[in-house]
């Protein structure tokens, strides 16, 4: 059917495509824009619901007539698919707003896969062309528009519309329209749907469209919206490539001062935003190195702390060990009994050969513990001095380590403390030791030189 030339647009229909862009600077003036809601669709068909079993077995007759009835109408529309398009010719140009319940036979899908079939559709109808859709829903195209602060074109389509394959053809891709929406200084977002899905008619019945071919310009307007986005422009119906333009060019051009203040306005308070937060990170960092270099001394006056406390401690226990060890070789040396005479029975005479190089000859009983033999040599710088503390007493708490071992030199045989066997017995009636210092690291191996 050949569609009617469009009709010149009354004073009032210019005024409201125009939006009241009024250029007086005194903003009580200007009429508020209609605000452009963000829509989110929700299909129908997005939730299933399982009928409980009973209730299903019950249902089944009618389910299945309802099959039978279905298949027999789909058929009756596919054979009789012109009338629909007869009818909606009589019933003149002017497109009804569909219905979201109108049986379409079109899958619902999300808003991406949506923009995708559409996007599909709008090539396999028109062929190549050089417009560049946004391939996502509307509601991801209105946020990206309010963060960026660019245009949102939105251009809802109606197939069954007589003027729809026109408009598309000679206006939406005509060269004229598609440099002003591809120039990227015009920042334009485009967003196509058809109003046979579920988001295009949700997004119709928000901006008021009431005749196809429709086209909005939706734009961030802080002032004049409590949503921030409005509707600055409307253009319906069939119009000519350089009137498209022209509307969008103007309204645009009366919105750029405002976004541009905008955005330069979000670059200084984004700018203000990154100073605060370097400043911040270098407090923060400075911070964090005075807390590093306070712990650093903390620990390394610990260490000092610990190492001088270590250092006393094993001083006082030195010098402890010593005044114990002076304090025991005096009470052990008033323990030792006086050499027997050489004409007594049972005698051992012993040369021993001290650390310094003195070699010491005595005698003691045969009968006598190895022990008196080791304390002899242990208390014998006393013992010949003759300089004793009157009745010492033993100290209390210690236990004596003899620090050396009485070792006899060919065939070398240590005679060590751990058998309790007399000095007879060990040596017999005579005999030469040597006396060897132990170290500390052979405390482990010489357990036989143990406390008495």
């Amino acid at each position: 059917m050949a569609s009617s030339p469009a009709p010149p647009p009354t004073l009032s229909r210019q005024e409201t495509l125009m939006n009241g862009f009024s250029r007086s600077p005194r903003p009580s003036n200007r009429p508020r824009l209609d605000a452009a809601p963000r829509i989110v669709p929700q299909p129908e068909h997005q939730n299933v619901y399982r009928t409980p079993f009973i209730l299903a077995l019950v249902l089944t007759p009618f389910n299945l007539i309802y099959r039978l009835l279905s298949n027999s109408l789909g058929l009756f529309a596919y054979l009789f698919s012109f009338l629909p398009r007869i009818l909606s010719g009589r019933a003149g140009s002017r497109a009804q707003p569909r219905r979201q319940g109108d049986t379409t036979g079109r899958r619902p899908l999300n808003a991406r896969d949506t923009a995708a079939r559409f996007i599909r559709e709008f090539e396999e109808e028109y062929g190549e062309h050089g417009l560049d859709f946004f391939s996502n829903g509307y509601a991801q195209a209105y946020d990206l528009a309010k963060q960026d602060l660019k245009f949102l074109l939105v251009i809802l389509l109606s197939p069954e519309h007589d003027d729809t394959s026109t408009f598309v053809r000679s206006t939406l891709l005509s060269p004229e329209v598609v440099n002003y929406i591809n120039d990227p200084q015009n920042r334009i977002i485009l967003w196509a749907g058809s109003v046979q899905d579920s988001e295009a008619y949700q997004i119709s019945n928000a901006l008021n469209c009431s005749k196809f071919p429709f086209a909005a310009v939706v734009a961030h307007t802080p002032e004049d919206s409590s949503t921030s986005m409005s509707t600055i422009a409307r253009i319906s119906g069939l119009i000519p490539p350089s009137a498209f333009v022209a509307r969008l060019r103007a309204a645009i051009a009366h919105h750029s001062t405002t976004l541009e203040r905008t955005r330069a306005s979000r670059i200084e308070q984004q700018a203000t935003r990154n100073l605060r937060e370097e400043q911040n990170s270098a407090y923060e960092r400075s911070l964090a190195q005075d807390r590093e270099r306070a712990r650093q001394r903390r620990e390394e006056e610990e260490a000092r702390s610990r190492t001088e406390r270590e250092k006393k401690v094993k001083a006082d226990a030195a010098e402890r060990a010593a005044r114990d060890l002076e304090q025991w070789r005096q009470w052990r040396a008033q323990g030792i009994p006086a050499e027997p005479s050489a004409s007594g029975e049972g005698i051992t005479r012993v040369s021993i050969r001290m650390t310094s190089g003195e070699r010491v000859v005595r005698k003691f009983r045969a009968e006598s513990d190895m022990e008196e033999l080791y304390a002899f040599v242990e208390c014998y710088d006393i013992l010949s001095d003759g300089v004793a503390s009157s009745s010492p007493l033993a100290p209390q708490g210690y236990q004596h380590r003899y620090r050396f071992r009485l070792v006899s030199p060919m065939p070398r045989v240590v005679h060590d403390l751990g058998g309790g066997d007399a000095i007879g017995k060990r040596i017999g009636r005579s005999g030469n030791l040597l006396v060897e210092s132990i170290d500390d690291d052979d405390d482990d191996d010489d357990d036989g030189y143990d406390d008495i």
